[in-house]
């Protein structure tokens, strides 16, 4: 499998390509501010884009969209909520086919109402939901501690401790990690009641 991934943008954006092989069918994850590394490497590898992935519909997640599109002809998937052009939306539990990948949608309400996870050959992109060492803000427009705790503790962490956390951010120690070590390491992770995690996200 060809999983590239691209930090680009002022907000040290993640977004990945990902697809069968070199000169297969695949997808863009939440393409970023300042796309074109992005787009040279769909020409120099020879990715058929079929679908870009929309983790969520925060600017610096979406803001490729349109050149992506343009270029490839890619169709854009986004939660059925998110307030933003879409021509697939999808729902937790819905799937995207691409050549012979899935990717598996988990939504994960809390930094934004539309937030979800996509799962896929051993990874999930978890985009604003959990970051390497950190999880998601709630403080913007959309966002929701009880149900980011949700998302974190009754959703997210019920996942295979063996996928591999490829974020939105490039906040963390090191560009990826897993559910296992997040589980382990992450200290908004750590077992807390709701009342003690909405105590913790205000501090």
């Amino acid at each position: 499998m060809l999983l590239d991934q691209f930090r680009i943008g002022p907000y040290l954006n993640f977004t990945y390509l990902v697809a069968e092989e070199p000169g297969g069918e695949g997808v863009v994850i939440d393409p970023s501010f300042g796309i074109d590394p992005v787009l040279e490497a769909i020409d120099a590898r020879g990715v058929k884009v079929r679908y870009i992935l929309n983790t969520h519909s925060h600017p610096d997640h979406i803001a490729g969209n349109q050149d992506v599109k343009e270029r490839t002809g890619a169709k854009v998937v986004a939660h059925r909520v998110a307030p933003i052009h879409q021509d697939i939306s999808v729902s937790d539990g819905d799937a995207v086919a691409v050549g012979g990948l899935r990717f598996h949608v988990v939504h994960t309400p809390g930094h934004t109402k539309d937030s979800v996870l996509y799962i896929f050959e051993g990874n999930v992109a978890t985009g604003d939901t959990l970051f390497v060492g950190e999880c998601g803000r709630t403080d913007l427009p959309g966002g929701d501690p009880a149900e980011l705790y949700d998302s974190l503790h009754h959703r997210l962490l019920t996942l295979d401790d063996a996928l591999v956390v490829l974020p939105g951010h490039d906040y963390g120690t090191t560009p990826t990690s897993t559910i296992a070590r997040e589980r382990e390491e992450n200290y908004t992770l750590q077992p807390r009641t709701l009342d003690e995690f909405l105590k913790f996200m205000r501090e």
